[in-house]
């Protein structure tokens, strides 16, 4: 399906409040003229987000926040012509924020809704354009490695919103494993990053750790996360100063193992699609998500580029994280379909219950449905 264009400029505003990063957009057509973001480091003390904490940061957040954009963007509010906003999956409290004044601001307007999952705004990020239209974008179908502090997945993208999860971690989710292997060893959360940073100084072939053995294209980290932390509590009984001692070595050889999961999945997930699809589907392969920041992931990817001959897309690192361009071009792509949200909108903390077109593939049985939700 082709998306037809609007004769009239469209500008969409986009707000994110899924966690705990307070963000807004505004992006006219598919062209970014702003994304703002702020952050709460009132977490760091905790080891996490505390997400009442966070709920109450939105709030104070949110008018600076959306009010820096549209100036950035040069623009008056009248021009807007829809509020697009993170309706989930994400922290119930934090939503709910983002979802209020969005609909309180679409009221005032008089412009229309535009809900948007979380999860589908990461890998339509690819579709974000510069202000030159030079940037590359994928081909549908394509394959996107959507991977997370929550969510580890292969989605095959056949469309804007036609998407079917081929595989998905069966625990944990592989940020996940960042992180908890960053408070093994002491460092202040966020750890992911910490881990990354480190990581470029260290030997990733220094120490190893037990890999999973799952079939097919799901993925699972408990494991690698256990034997990280049995070989950190077995090697400080000898060394209480080994994590210091050790820590970019450490760093590299965990984010070295959770990079190899992922990229060997990566290529049995591409050699199974262009089997089964071998006239129909580019080699084009996509990752989203905020893990898709990390360096390890980017160099393997690009490695892969050039052995296998994939088309590679890796989004700008102000795109990987969490923010408001984002949702306000999953936003652009339902305001062309006419798909606009409602006033009785609530928002969802899982994706699962909530009606969307995403098409399910069973893990298991491989057989497609449509979920009624």
């Amino acid at each position: 399906m082709v998306l037809s264009r609007l004769i009239m400029q469209t500008y969409i505003l986009g707000i994110e409040s899924s966690c705990d990063d307070t963000s807004a957009a505004v992006i006219l057509d598919d062209v970014i003229l702003s994304n703002v973001t702020a952050s709460q480091d009132v977490h760091q003390k905790f080891g996490g987000v505390v997400p009442e904490l966070a709920s109450r940061a939105h709030q104070q957040n949110i008018i600076p926040v959306i009010e820096t954009a549209i100036q950035k963007a040069n623009i008056v509010k009248n021009q807007l012509s829809a509020i697009a906003f993170t309706r989930g999956p994400g922290l119930l409290g934090s939503l709910l924020v983002g979802t209020s004044f969005a609909k309180a601001f679409s009221l005032g307007l008089n412009r229309p809704l535009l809900e948007v999952d979380h999860l589908q705004a990461h890998i339509l990020s690819h579709f974000i354009r510069n202000t030159d239209r030079t940037n590359p974008i994928p081909r549908f179908p394509f394959l996107c490695l959507t991977v997370s502090g929550g969510h580890t997945q292969f989605v095959l993208v056949r469309d804007y919103f036609v998407m079917e999860i081929i595989g998905q971690t069966i625990d944990d989710a592989a940020g996940e494993a960042f992180d908890k292997a960053a408070k093994i060893m002491g460092l202040p959360y966020p750890g992911g990053p910490l881990i990354d940073k480190l990581a470029q100084q260290g030997d990733p072939r220094r120490f190893t750790f037990a890999k999973p053995n799952i079939p097919g294209l799901d993925f699972s980290f408990s494991g690698l996360k256990t034997s990280f932390l049995y070989f950190i509590r077995d090697e400080l009984k000898t060394d209480p100063d080994f994590i210091e001692k050790n820590k970019e070595d450490l760093a590299a050889s965990i984010q070295s193992s959770i990079v190899d999961i992922l990229m060997l999945k990566c290529k049995m997930a591409m050699d199974k699609i262009r089997a089964v699809h071998p006239m129909s589907l580019w080699p084009d392969i996509a990752i989203a998500g905020g893990v898709s920041a990390n360096s390890g992931l980017r160099r393997a990817l690009e490695n892969a580029r050039d052995k296998f001959g994939w088309n590679i897309f890796i989004p700008p690192i102000q795109y990987s994280t969490d923010n408001a361009a984002m949702i306000a071009i999953a936003g652009y792509f339902k305001f062309l379909k006419g798909e606009f949200g409602s006033q009785s909108a609530t928002p969802y903390a899982r994706s699962n219950g909530v009606k969307s077109k995403f098409i399910i593939c069973s893990p298991v049985s491989q057989t497609f449905h449509h979920t009624q939700r």
